[in-house]
């Protein structure tokens, strides 16, 4: 059961009280408002989650406090940058401010390059995962010289399948986290193809046009490996999520939820997003609650809130979270 209550209903003597916005608890009365008056909440809201990648400073700096500022602002759980140790420590404080820890990132290269100096196990990554209870392992990234062919990538792809496999005989699952990245063509890394959304698996066999996701989409497993879509990468990658989403329906265990500033070009290099292109949830041009619903159709089981870069992330991941509790299905 949730014991916290919402940031918006903190009490004076909060030691958090200062964080709190006076536009948010606007968005709040109207949220209230629309409750009041029959209105149905966006699906996941009794489950959503924050990705704490949002808030990685302020969680180096206040785990503990940190923590409490996202359970009091409505999220009910959150998604674990790491499995490893710490998250052990930090997924108990979670718990003990009434969030759920259903999922994690894992370190990539135990999938990207296992054969580096000092990166670990599967099944060590496993070990970890149960005693932190997990329901979701992670596979969240590749780094640039481990993605530049598309050999790497079907290499990386078979061993995302193994460990799926015994992630699955450990009773959880997997999922690929997407950036924008994949969507680059391998022989024009610097676009992405954006007729590429006529025909996911089909380009495959066009080596022009071929990509890192056509070959994760044709290699992955569909019934061990699944993917964890951000909608904004997606989107900032030249793809339509709604239509991806419809496409991966059955394949898809998580979701990104993650705003895009209007008129941003499409980028697939990471690196050169700009940091106002990450918007809170409602600002931009993508259609969160028609991400929500679809997700709701089409199996998803959890969706997590994310905003990699904010010039005050703790405002940011209120306003999210408050946009949602305004918005009616």
């Amino acid at each position: 059961m949730i014991h916290r209550r919402t940031a918006l209903q903190m009490t004076a003597t909060s030691a958090l009280a200062a964080w709190l916005a006076q536009p948010l608890n606007l968005l709040a009365q109207e949220a209230d408002k629309a409750a009041d008056q029959g209105g149905t909440p966006l699906p996941y809201m009794d489950r959503i989650g924050l990705q704490l990648y949002t808030l990685r400073h302020e969680m180096k700096a206040d785990p503990e406090g940190t923590l409490k500022a996202v359970a009091e602002a409505g999220y009910r759980q959150v998604e674990l940058l790491n499995i490893d140790e710490e998250a052990v420590h930090l997924a108990a404080i979670a718990r003990d401010n009434g969030l759920i820890v259903h999922s994690a990132f894992m370190d990539f290269n135990v999938i990207a390059e296992p054969q580096k100096e000092g990166v670990g196990s599967v099944e060590q990554t496993l070990e970890l995962a149960e005693r932190i209870g997990l329901r979701h392992v992670v596979f969240g990234y590749i780094a640039k010289h481990q993605r530049d062919t598309a050999d790497k990538c079907r290499a990386i792809a078979d061993r995302a399948n193994k460990a799926a496999d015994q992630t699955r005989n450990a009773g959880m699952r997997m999922c690929y986290h997407n950036h924008s990245f994949e969507f680059a063509t391998f022989n024009n890394p610097e676009a992405a193809n954006a007729d590429n959304n006529s025909n996911e698996s089909g380009d495959a066999k066009n080596a022009d046009k071929l990509t890192a996701f056509d070959i994760f989409v044709e290699r992955f497993d569909p019934h061990k490996m699944e993917f964890e879509l951000d909608v904004f990468w997606a989107k900032i990658g030249g793809r339509d999520p709604i239509e991806m989403m419809r496409r991966l329906a059955g394949r898809i265990s998580q979701v990104h939820l993650k705003d895009l500033k209007k008129d941003t070009p499409v980028i697939t290099d990471e690196g050169q997003v700009p940091n106002d292109a990450f918007q809170e949830l409602g600002n931009g041009i993508i259609d969160i609650p028609a991400v929500m619903n679809l997700a709701r159709e089409i199996g998803v089981d959890q969706c997590h809130v994310e905003q990699d870069q904010s010039p005050a992330p703790l405002d940011s991941v209120r306003e999210s979270v408050a946009f949602l509790k305004s918005f009616p299905a």
